[in-house]
């Protein structure tokens, strides 16, 4: 486990990814290590793999620990701890794609206003929600927001996004009304746009129970989380006529592959494309 400590090291100070990723890449190293104990080949992985199947995991539970293991692996092999890195024998398990959980517009709006806004928790729950959908971010991105990374006037923000890239995300003028009202009741000892009781910064667990706390209060029946949110900016985002590559680069994502998931949303738009742009679509 030793070099595995090391690699968690590496994902978090010189590729940026964020405590919720790296718990999740522990857990898959710790249960793989578990199993094998010091015998690593590709004997004992592939003993690890028939195991999970035994045990009922999901295809997509077994894809995500097989690419925790490709990254380990990749990882070991650069740094000179292995010479022959088998994982690359080793293929990830078919997966049936989910199509992104997304909120329709009139529940959108059911949790958006949910807050109370006459106190400075409700003000800051409101901005959450609301800076999620207007721009789009992660949580772990919504979390490291500080004050100095908003440009007030141009209604952007530098983000440190997934591997240490930076990029600017935008927001709206209901969100811009949230930041200045939000603003003007906190006490800011903290130099990050989220704060909790004690001028500490929120982090993602506390976020992420704000939302879910929030949609289930506001009597939407689906599950909410901060991805809902994100996956409801690219959806709607898409549905008014924004291209894929844009919203793409607006999300963070590094290949356009990503992004396509979301092509289903637009079901709708093109059915009302092809109705107003082909001849034979009129209605006498």
């Amino acid at each position: 486990m030793k070099n595995a400590y090391k690699f968690l090291d590496y994902l978090k100070y010189e590729r940026g990814f964020s405590d919720y990723t790296i718990k999740s890449y522990r857990a898959d190293l710790m249960e793989f290590y578990d199993f094998v104990g010091d015998d690593i080949s590709i004997n004992s992985v592939r003993e690890y793999l028939r195991k999970l199947y035994e045990d009922k995991y999901s295809n997509r539970s077994i894809s995500r620990k097989v690419s925790s293991l490709k990254s380990y692996f990749k990882y070991l092999e650069s740094e000179g701890f292995i010479k022959d890195n088998f994982m690359r024998l080793i293929s990830n398990p078919k997966i049936q794609k989910i199509l992104p959980n997304y909120l329709n517009y009139e529940d959108l709006e059911k949790l958006l206003n949910y807050p109370d806004r006459s106190n400075k928790y409700g003000l800051r729950d409101a901005l959450i929600l609301e800076m999620l959908y207007s721009s789009g971010v992660r949580v772990s991105e919504l979390a490291l927001i500080k004050l100095k990374d908003i440009d007030f006037k141009e209604r952007k923000i530098l983000i440190l996004g997934k591997g240490n890239k930076e990029r600017y995300v935008y927001y709206g003028s209901k969100c811009a009304d949230l930041i200045d009202k939000y603003l003007k009741v906190n006490h800011r000892d903290s130099p990050y746009l989220l704060i909790g009781k004690r001028s500490e910064k929120l982090n993602e667990r506390e976020i992420r129970e704000i939302v879910t706390q929030c949609a289930r209060k506001a009597g939407l029946k689906t599950h909410v989380t901060p991805h809902t949110l994100r996956h409801t900016y690219a959806t709607h985002l898409l549905n008014e006529g924004a291209d894929l590559k844009s919203v793409g680069d607006l999300l963070g994502h590094e290949s356009l592959s990503t992004t396509q998931i979301y092509t289903h949303v637009s079901n709708e738009r093109l059915r009302q494309v092809y109705l107003k742009a082909h001849p034979r679509a009129y209605k006498n």
